[in-house]
């Protein structure tokens, strides 16, 4: 990310609920640094977010494209219990981590870790989750502070951390019983065709390979 993009990052409410068109708010403001995408796409600034962005990058402030959604009030998800049944789908929707809970039991959203980005409503398939306005009638930046967006800007990052651990930690356990396997086919096959375990054999020495390369190719 380059200076003029980090400028505008720190200028967006970091609620990451893609209604800008972009996967986060870091990618929204490299978007507008590269000239690929305008001021008026984030909803949870408003207005005030959008003579924000005019401010730092010099282009002329417009109304929010409706395309991209309204300004409104603060809102934050409540899942009512009765009706949770603990799929976890808006615990892997939800970018700020602000949703507790596990498989098969229920969930709860923790209130001040929530930016209301409302993308847990969408994948809950009993529509057990709903909106509660918290910012009386207040709006965009009126109804959102700086240390809310900072803090919602570490949730997200340090999310974005846990999921490359998680997976990296999936995939060495896979790892871990291919070469187990390959070790001693035999073992743990079915079949005794010394032709069939060849082939097998050469299937899982292929999966090793890209996993090593995956590997290899990962920072740590």
């Amino acid at each position: 990310m380059n200076d003029l993009a980090r400028r505008i990052d720190a200028a967006l409410p970091q609620t990451q609920c893609t209604r800008c068109g972009y996967p986060d708010c870091a990618r929204y403001a490299q978007a507008i640094a590269d000239g690929e995408a305008g001021i008026n796409q984030c909803p949870p600034g408003g207005v005030e977010g959008v003579a924000r962005l005019a401010a730092i990058t010099g282009k002329p402030a417009q109304p929010l494209s409706p395309a991209n959604g309204v300004e409104g009030p603060l809102t934050v998800a409540v899942i009512d219990e009765d009706w949770c049944i603990g799929c976890t789908l808006c615990i892997k929707a939800c970018p700020t981590d602000a949703i507790v809970g596990s498989n098969k039991l229920m969930h709860t959203v923790i209130e001040p870790y929530c930016t209301g980005c409302e993308l847990c409503i969408p994948v809950c398939p009993v529509d057990c989750i709903s909106l509660e306005i918290v910012s009386g009638e207040r709006t965009g930046w009126q109804a959102w502070s700086p240390a809310q967006a900072t803090l919602a800007r570490k949730r997200y990052e340090e999310r974005a951390v846990r999921l490359v651990r998680e997976q990296a930690e999936h995939d060495r356990v896979l790892e871990a019983k291919a070469r187990m396997k390959y070790a001693d086919l035999e073992a743990h096959s079915q079949h005794t065709d010394p032709a069939v375990l060849d082939k097998k054999r050469a299937v899982i020495a292929a999966a090793l390979e890209r996993a090593r390369a995956k590997r290899l190719a990962t920072p740590d």
